[in-house]
């Protein structure tokens, strides 16, 4: 099923969608902590690593320039239902309702954090991205397991470097470093482990696609969103 390349497939569609999910929800997730052993995680950490892993998938079938536009969707999707979530707490809660409390806990985000989070995700996500598309290129399109962890490490990396320090401004530095290492290494480390899953819906997906995309001679530029 080959497509023009200012077309969009069903296939690519239900990726963008699901990749759009999984950052809004993770965000949501993130006023939960819990225990892991003795480490103390937010619940984003259960599913924005899916979000890099589609990243991934949709560089590798689709190239750069369509996954550059999911992530600009996600980043203004992300700040459309933050925007939303403001205005309905400032709404008059009805005399009856019991809930403002737990509504303004869940959605009562910190500005610093909210820039840093979305700041974070849009420049982490362009760095896996981009990183993906050179290393297959250089590759020929081989070692797409290699090239998804590095991408991975790369992209979180530049995450959490932007995330913390604005989000956790006034922390001291050994503490924030142990916080940003230990966000990378259990990130790819998920990544590593569903690799199996990733790599058979990669395959499927060119299979019915009918599409391997190679970056030769593109524009990285991550502002060009509607080139694809």
């Amino acid at each position: 099923m080959n497509h023009g390349r200012h077309s969009v497939s069903v296939s690519f569609m239900l990726m963008a969608i699901t990749f759009n999910v999984c950052l809004i929800a993770s965000n949501l997730f993130e006023t939960k902590l819990f225990m892991a052993w003795d480490i103390a995680l937010t619940g984003g950490v259960i599913i924005f690593p899916v979000s890099y892993i589609i990243n991934d998938c949709l560089v590798e079938v689709w190239g750069y320039r369509k996954a550059r536009l999911v992530i600009w969707t996600g980043f203004v999707m992300n700040f459309f239902v933050v925007t939303m979530a403001q205005i309905v707490r400032l709404l008059p809660a009805a005399p009856f309702w019991d809930g403002g409390p737990h509504f303004d806990y869940v959605f009562a985000m910190a500005p610093r954090v909210t820039l840093a989070s979305m700041l974070a995700f849009l420049c982490g996500s362009t760095v896996n991205a981009w990183i993906m598309s050179r290393m297959k290129v250089a590759s020929k399109g081989k070692r797409f397991s290699v090239r998804a962890i590095v991408s991975s490490i790369g992209g979180e990396t530049v995450d959490s470097l932007i995330f913390f320090p604005i989000a956790f401004l006034g922390l001291k530095p050994a503490e924030m470093l142990g916080l940003m290492a230990t966000q990378i290494v259990l990130k790819t480390l998920y990544e590593i482990i569903i690799l199996p899953v990733t790599n058979i819906v990669v395959r499927k997906l060119k299979r019915f696609e009918g599409t391997d995309t190679y970056d030769e001679h593109i524009s990285y530029n991550p502002f060009r969103i509607f080139d694809i």
